[in-house]
């Protein structure tokens, strides 16, 4: 039974890539991926503020709301108890690329071009295998445009693309305009991959304390399926990699996704929750479902029930929303 997979030009063991989390922030953790089986690791994510920003009140930035994906610092120990600065992540980069033998996946966070080029080509020359942009932008001004949204992600992908050699991947938000569009646009500006979807975790209220806190939320499985419909309508359509990161959980998830046309599927909220050693589990679920399913491979999987080759396509369209209601009945 074969699970290599292919994504971003390196050939991976398995479909299971370990996403940008806390759990990359020390080589022992990279290890330990690695030993569960992880396929590649995402590093956590170099966060603008911290360039722009470093010894000077980035522990408020981060806390005050830049802090807003499933890498969330606010989750785990404060900041100081980490070596999270630019130069600290060029190192770990370095000793983690010595230390094993899987993809090691740089990961920049903001929201401009500005100085991205620079720290995209250090972790080029520190070793890492790709990276992957994690472009989020709030657009607060009621005179800015889609376009000019739009834009902003497109030009930060311009600027890195044209600073390293490396495979570059683009994390999209949900909340674009047109996704398949945009899709289209990045990969004309030189993604090697996409990556569906980031999770924009929004501020809370404290009625006690009358603040604006941080809450973080974990996915489940359920947030599988706004990206699977979104893999599986682009897949065949643009020349891309694509990956799915939000949902991963169970060995069906997996499958979901690689049926969908994902090349891998990148696990996080579930490691956090119940222990790095959930990869040798979901692993052993995909392998005992391929055989008694007779594939012999994960590349017979990709895309095998996308929008391209799946018997009624219009189910990821408009059609079903009407079967989807019709068939809900309510408690009497």
């Amino acid at each position: 039974m074969n699970l290599t997979t292919n994504y971003l030009g390196m050939a991976l063991k398995n479909p299971i890539v370990a996403s940008s989390s806390p759990l990359s922030h020390n080589v022992d953790s990279i290890r330990r991926l690695e030993d569960a089986g992880a396929a590649a690791v995402v590093m956590y994510s170099l966060f603008e503020e911290q360039i722009a920003f470093e010894g000077l009140n980035l522990n408020f930035y981060l806390e005050s709301g830049s802090n807003s994906s499933a890498e969330s610092m606010s989750f785990f120990p404060e900041m100081e108890d980490y070596n999270v600065g630019p130069d600290e992540y060029m190192n770990l980069i370095r000793r983690a690329k010595e230390a094993v033998d899987i993809p090691i996946i740089g990961s920049l966070n903001g929201m401009t071009a500005g100085g991205w080029t620079n720290y995209a080509a250090l972790m080029e020359s520190a070793g890492a295998d790709a990276l992957e942009l994690n472009a989020y932008y709030i657009p607060t001004n009621i005179e800015m445009t889609g376009t000019e949204v739009e834009e902003i992600y497109l030009d930060i992908l311009t600027c890195v693309r044209q600073a390293v050699s490396l495979p570059v991947s683009m994390k999209l938000s949900p909340y674009l305009s047109s996704t398949a569009n945009m899709a289209k646009r990045l990969v004309q500006r030189g993604a090697n991959g996409l990556v569906l979807f980031n999770r924009f975790y929004q501020p809370d209220l404290d009625l006690e304390q009358l603040e604006v806190v941080p809450r973080l939320v974990l996915s489940n499985s359920a947030e599988l399926r706004l990206p699977l419909r979104w893999v599986a309508i682009l897949y065949g359509r643009l020349p891309v990699d694509f990956a799915i990161t939000s949902g991963i959980h169970r060995p069906e998830d997996v499958i979901k996704g690689l049926m969908a046309g994902a090349k891998v599927t990148m696990m996080a909220s579930e490691l956090l929750q119940n222990g790095i050693r959930r990869i040798r589990d979901v692993l052993s679920g995909v392998e005992q479902w391929m055989q008694q399913y007779q594939y012999e491979s994960v590349a017979q999987m990709i895309g095998s029930m996308s929008q391209q080759y799946c018997a009624q396509p219009a189910a990821f369209e408009r059609a079903n929303y009407m079967k989807v209601l019709a068939s809900y009945q309510p408690i009497n």
